[in-house]
């Protein structure tokens, strides 16, 4: 008979569940139970507080942009901080931007706002890598990601069709303001959960040179560097529709808030179905192909939503996006293995740094192709996923990497 004890010892083991890891995943299921009831439905709202298309591009530019800019500071302040005092600046960032939403029921403050309460997804996800990385061992670094992944999503299954409701019963603006003032409650409570994390003795001599950019870039290996050039393309397929997706379901194809909220739901579904286990093939097997993989279906998802013509149809649709997911903690965990752990923080900010602004300008060729039509929008996207899969595929051979 295996006891309690050793029961639960292989489980947390096997899901790389340490203490500082458990208390983190904590913080973004309560964090994202509060964001994910409105911040999906945002374009939706900016429309409904008399926004332009360009205006709804500025945001999600906006909103990719500052995932850039704020990435490596991200970073440089986990190394220079310590995990604890970094993951309270960001939440507290993140609730100020709540408030301000909420007090002032005008797009120019959502744009506004967006530069704080983007803290915590923008600032956070350095520090959340640096954390897996100095948490576990180099072999479980996937299932970490995985983890952590899978915990991210469960309120995603359940958040935007409540907030689907909301909307649907009180108006778009009526519903958003709800669940501001959800995340406003949800996020103070983080607080207390996030002064429970430990830290590990720090050596003084890795706060050297910790804001030199320049040498963050040059540190990056040759597998870092390919791996950041098909990101970037398959990023751009992704932004390019991003901002679109809900308003091509809802007055394209004419499904409700609430169905909206249900095709999330199918999406996170699917995508933590495949996480867990692939994560864990990932570190026994190699991750590159799983990388691919994922890019693929990246490619996929905005030519399945252009020929989405029906409810039914768009289930399949984000089914596939939820498939997205498939390598993803591959992709991850390799980020975290390319990057020295005296420097990993400010190294994996920079990377995201590099990504997402370049990627930000999709936004704004997404709304110039939407102008043409969703055909040319989703189309166009697809591109760009077909060429940074076909990059790293080539890469990936030619260095041995495929088998």
């Amino acid at each position: 008979m295996v006891s309690h004890g050793t029961f639960w010892g292989r489980l947390t083991d096997f899901f790389g569940l340490k203490r500082n890891l458990g208390i983190l995943l904590v913080a973004i299921l309560l964090i994202g139970a509060g964001e994910e009831l409105w911040i999906r439905f945002l374009p939706k709202y900016l429309q409904a507080l008399g926004a332009s298309v360009f205006v709804i591009g500025l945001f999600d530019a906006f909103r990719t942009l500052l995932g850039a800019v704020y990435a490596y500071p991200g970073g440089v302040l986990v190394d220079r901080w310590g995990h604890r005092y970094a993951f309270l600046a960001f939440n507290l960032f993140s609730i100020a931007g709540y408030a301000l939403v909420l007090a002032v029921p005008r797009w120019g403050a959502v744009i506004a706002g967006m530069f704080l309460f983007l803290s915590w997804t923008s600032f956070s996800l350095p520090a959340s890598f640096s954390l897996i990385g100095a948490t576990l061992t180099a072999n479980r670094h996937a299932m970490g990601v995985g983890v952590q992944s899978v915990i991210k999503r469960v309120p995603i299954m359940i958040a935007p069709i409540l907030g689907g409701y909301l909307i649907d019963h009180y108006g778009i603006v009526n519903g958003v303001r709800i669940g501001l003032s959800v995340s406003i409650a949800l996020s103070a409570a983080t607080l207390l959960v996030q002064l429970q994390l430990r830290e590990r003795p720090r050596e003084q001599s890795v706060t050297i040179d910790r804001w030199n950019f320049r040498q963050s870039l040059r540190a990056f290996s040759k597998p870092l560097r390919r791996l950041l050039l098909s990101d970037i393309l398959v990023r751009f397929c992704e932004r390019i529709p991003f901002a679109w997706v809900v308003i091509y379901a809802m007055d394209h194809v004419g499904v409700s808030a609430k169905e909206v909220g249900l095709l999330t739901s199918v999406e996170v579904i699917v995508a933590s179905a495949c996480i867990i286990p692939v994560s864990y093939f990932a570190d026994k097997r190699g991750r590159e192909p799983f990388v691919l993989v994922t890019f693929a279906f990246f490619t996929l998802f905005p030519l399945a939503l252009w020929f989405s013509g029906s409810f039914a149809m768009l289930v399949l649709a984000f089914a596939i996006r939820g498939l997205k997911e498939f390598g993803d903690t591959s992709r991850k965990a390799l980020i975290i293995g390319y990057c020295p752990s005296e420097r990993r923080g400010q190294m994996i900010g920079a990377y995201y740094l590099v990504r997402d602004l370049l990627v930000s300008v999709g936004a704004f060729i997404g709304a110039w192709l939407w102008k043409i039509g969703p055909g040319a929008n989703f189309v166009g996207a697809a591109v760009f996923g077909l060429a940074g899969t076909a990059v790293y595929f080539m890469a990936s051979r030619r260095d041995g990497r495929m088998g």
